[in-house]
């Protein structure tokens, strides 16, 4: 089981409204945020989620090369319909329309869409509703 995971971002203001917006249809939300110990570039440390526990986390530095894949469980197709609009409103880029993939399995259901630093951030619903 995986605890937690997270992302460089170029500018950690820009990923963090991006990230707050985004995630919202999901239920996740901004619940740290405290400043780069390293003070080796400006900005912070972000963790994302449902309460309490933080697990998605985003911080100030050099993006990650190449660009990496993270996908978030929905509970609905309606959330991954909602997080793809919420997405692209935040400055993403459309990486593919919320849909079926039934190449993954008859009830895949998700949408993708870029960050501000061009991951590939995914909302998936297994669900046939």
């Amino acid at each position: 089981m995986i605890d937690h995971t997270g992302v460089a971002t170029s500018n950690f203001e820009a990923s963090k409204a991006f990230y707050c917006a985004a995630l919202r249809s999901i239920s996740y939300e901004k619940l740290v945020e405290f400043p780069l110990f390293q003070g080796e570039v400006e900005g912070g440390v972000a963790g994302f989620g449902v309460a309490p526990k933080p697990d998605f986390w985003i911080h100030a530095g050099t993006p990650n090369n190449p660009p990496i894949h993270v996908a978030f469980r929905a509970s609905s197709r309606a959330e991954v319909d909602q997080f793809y609009q919420d997405a692209l409103g935040a400055g993403g880029r459309d990486n593919g329309k919320p849909g079926l993939r039934p190449h993954y399995h008859p009830n895949y259901y998700a949408a993708f869409v870029l960050d501000p630093d061009g991951h590939n951030i995914e909302v998936v619903c297994h669900d046939s509703v």
